[in-house]
């Protein structure tokens, strides 16, 4: 099979030259600004997660980018030519929408076949590369059925495979997952992985999902009202957040807030002692896998127990302190469980914290 965009790379390998760049681009609707003087380079074989809430912009700007949309101001190009005031099907853009569009008088072969058969490729070119888009999707068996006879994961792996078929420069990828159902999107997940390593294609996917957005990306760019908060790798960008609401919207938190004093910060909680810091912070975030819930009057500060959700491999326990902060602690298998009411003193590993100005 000879499917390959280019040759496989892993991430750390990735070229760093942009495939997908983004210069100023800003969109209006009225006195609302919905992005405002977007920069971001995709690089060049990397797959690049849009993550948000609703209302962020990052379905706007993906529409910005295949052309679905006109920016108020900014430019949009791919390997350095300049493709804002291209129409859509110029673009050297391929788009996997969530809904999979796909149609239902034909079989999945010719479903697949669409693109080539509009872009007048000979019928033997068009076999060919059908029957590698579909092997890489694992479908080879399914070609002559009609997409209703087809389960929600093939059907957005057909949908996949017709995206694939004509190579484009820049995959997008609208929550493609976002109709299915747990179990199956934890596997299309891993199959898109699996794609995106094999073929080395350039992948810009939107999500709201976080869990999802960490199990797919090399690097996430994560938006809010029209901006971009932060844009690193998953691991960066978990472990060390450079905003309030960028700790907040990936994974849980635990956030305190204080003013720094002699010897540590200042809470509603009383003093956390602090280590090392050499500029001024607002706040102090440790995540719940850190926090540890100790016999009262030994830890920072005391909590009470007022939640505890066994989840199989782990048990979410939820305290609140005398000041009213909720702390979480997210406690491996096999530990004793706390019970509800229960006092504990609160603690966690000094290298556990993290700082947010």
């Amino acid at each position: 099979m000879n499917m390959q965009f280019k040759q496989p790379r892993s991430a750390a390998e990735a070229d760093q030259s942009a495939k997908l760049s983004i210069r100023g681009v800003t969109k209006s609707y009225g006195s609302i600004a919905v992005l405002k003087s977007l920069d971001l380079e995709v690089r060049d074989g990397e797959l690049l997660t849009l993550l948000g809430p609703s209302g962020s912009g990052k379905t706007t700007l993906l529409q910005i980018i295949c052309g679905l949309v006109e920016p108020s101001s900014g430019s949009v190009a791919i390997d350095g030519r300049d493709q804002t005031n291209l129409p859509v099907h110029e673009r050297d853009i391929g788009v996997v929408f969530q809904h999979y569009a796909l149609f239902p008088h034909l079989t999945v072969a010719e479903n697949v076949a669409f693109p080539l058969r509009m872009r007048r490729l000979k019928q033997r070119d068009i076999q060919r590369r059908v029957d590698e888009a579909l092997t890489m999707v694992n479908l080879s068996h399914v070609g002559d059925r009609l997409p209703k006879a087809l389960s929600g994961g093939q059907q957005q792996r057909v949908a996949l495979a017709r995206c694939l078929v004509y190579r484009p420069g820049v995959i997008l990828m609208d929550e493609p997952l976002g109709a299915l159902d747990r179990k199956l999107r934890e596997t299309m997940q891993m199959e898109i992985k699996r794609i995106h390593r094999e073929t080395g294609a350039t992948i810009v996917f939107v999500t709201h999902d976080q869990e999802e957005a960490l199990a797919l990306s090399d690097r996430i760019c994560l938006m809010n009202e029209g901006s971009i908060a932060q844009i690193d790798t998953p691991h960066a960008i978990y472990d060390r957040p450079n905003s309030r609401f960028c700790a907040e919207f990936i994974g849980l938190s635990n956030i305190f807030e204080g003013a720094l004093v002699e010897g540590g910060m200042r809470t509603a909680d009383g003093l956390i002692p602090l280590y090392g810091l050499t500029q001024d912070y607002t706040y102090l975030m440790v995540r719940p896998e850190n926090v540890e819930f100790i016999p009262a009057g030994t830890g920072y500060f005391d909590a009470t127990i007022v939640e505890s959700v066994y989840a199989g491999s782990n048990t979410q326990v939820v305290a609140q302190s005398a000041a009213g902060t909720t702390i979480s602690c997210r406690c491996p298998a096999g530990v004793s469980a706390l019970a509800v009411g229960s006092k504990v003193g609160v603690t966690w590993r000094a290298d556990a914290v993290r700082y947010i100005k």
